[in-house]
């Protein structure tokens, strides 16, 4: 079947998985509350093996329609019963996900709401990990692939690395780095990683949910304490009580697993003991990223400038957004540039693999890892060039790695200043971005 054909399909099945999955959680919980068997819990679980298969399934002839959610889950425990009463909503004429938030101020919004759609799962359905693990390398080395992709992310040394083949089925990470509560956020369908740090004036720390909503194809997010959405992808409230506030980006980067370790050698890995049954290691969204199909639900008209699923390392300087194609970086692995009238060099290195290619993560083609950084270090602005397969400062003959760090020479062990920067498809930078300077040879 065509690429074009199989994706609908497959956005489609790969949503009742999602939702078998999140009713198999709910199922354990109520397992768990009635005391019933373990057999149980099993049964209720291992529905999630039975859709991935079909999910993945190229054969698949028809493309069946998305139905409303019938699960309404029960509205956040410390709900201001005023708020879910408020008087002026007309609920015949409201979209179906609006009773899903009686507590959210619809009223106050940046947006239009018929830009958000219902990516055909529940609130918290795609469930986030609150209480997230962490393990040494040994022990990740059992099941993770060095060329796979993981984010990876360091505040004052303490260096952690969240898999995709994780986040890949839970979007958001609810972590602490000591007494820095942050949200490292991944959204399959805009190939985006963003963290953010969340904690937010005169509101504290927020806990973030996936709402089940998407804007653009991207993921909305949820706090728990004003039910405001949050565009994954900007890091803004949109609607609700904080609408028009904005987030703290900070920095993260998809490299592959490899190049975390050798980069962080007292690095640590989020575990797979999430408190939840999935099929961590397989891509639910097989064929997702071929550079030839479209996004999901995504209504508005894709910047013709590039493949929508082309990947690009997106910047944004002083109110300059720029983008740098990774079929432009394949061939010049170092670019010097200037940004918001800020200096600017990124790498690119062959190495890390697609998390949505085929449904083995570890056995997906090779998509190449980009980062971006200030020249500048110890009061001097370095020269790059690629050599070799290396990169190099002109300055001393350094090599460096694409985490901004020199690997041997004069300049071992130091690290350039790493500038928040991620990689997106270009159909979603575009939309969100729609001023974005390209850099091209």
């Amino acid at each position: 079947m065509p690429v074009r054909l199989r994706l609908p399909v497959i956005a489609v099945l790969v949503s009742l998985v999602l939702i078998l999955a999140a009713c198999a959680d709910r199922a354990e919980d109520r397992a768990a509350d009635d005391g019933a068997s373990d057999d149980d819990v099993v049964a209720a679980t291992d529905t999630d093996d039975a859709v991935d298969d079909d999910a993945v399934d190229e054969e698949a002839t028809s493309t069946p329609e998305i139905e409303e959610p019938t699960v309404t889950p029960e509205p956040t425990e410390d709900a201001d019963d005023e708020v879910a009463d408020r008087p002026d909503r007309d609920e015949e004429r409201e979209p179906f996900w609006m009773r899903s938030w009686p507590n959210t101020d619809f009223d106050n919004r940046t947006i239009e709401l018929d830009e958000l759609s219902s990516g055909g799962v529940p609130p918290d359905g795609i469930p986030p990990i609150d209480e997230p693990k962490f393990i040494e390398f040994e022990e990740a080395d059992e099941w993770l692939e060095d060329r796979e992709p993981v984010v990876s992310m360091e505040i004052d040394g303490d260096a952690r690395a969240y898999p995709l083949q994780i986040m890949t089925w839970h979007e958001i990470v609810n972590d602490e780095f000591g007494d820095r509560a942050v949200a490292v956020t991944f959204c399959p369908l805009c190939n985006s990683a963003v963290a953010f740090d969340r904690e937010v004036e005169d509101l504290g720390v927020l806990r973030f949910g996936v709402s089940g909503l998407l804007r653009m194809s991207d993921l909305v997010m949820w706090d728990d304490k004003t039910e405001s959405f949050w565009q994954q992808i900007t890091g803004e409230a949109i609607v609700g009580e904080m609408a028009g506030t904005n987030l703290t980006f900070l920095p993260s980067v998809i490299v592959s697993y490899e190049q975390f370790k050798d980069t962080h050698p007292d690095g640590v890995v989020l575990s797979r003991d999430t408190g939840f049954q999935r099929t961590y290691g397989n891509n639910p969204y097989v064929g997702y990223d071929d550079i030839d199909s479209s996004p999901f639900m995504f209504r508005d008209v894709s910047d013709d400038r590039f493949p929508p699923m082309e990947r690009v390392l997106a910047l944004e300087l002083n109110d300059e957004a720029m983008a740098y194609p990774f079929s432009h970086l394949e061939n010049h692995p170092v670019v010097h540039d200037e940004v918001g009238g800020e200096s600017v060099v990124v790498f690119w290195t062959p190495g890390a693999t697609s998390a949505l290619d085929q449904t083995s993560i570890a056995d997906s083609r090779e998509v190449g890892a980009a980062n971006a950084f200030n020249p500048e270090l110890n009061g001097e602005e370095l020269t790059f060039t690629h050599e070799d397969g290396e990169i190099r400062d002109e300055q001393t003959g350094s090599t460096w790695n694409v985490l901004g760090q020199a690997t041997t020479g004069e300049l071992e062990g130091e690290r350039l200043e790493e500038y928040v920067n991620g990689t997106h498809f270009w159909f979603a930078w575009a939309a969100f971005q729609p001023e974005t300077g390209i850099w091209t040879p």
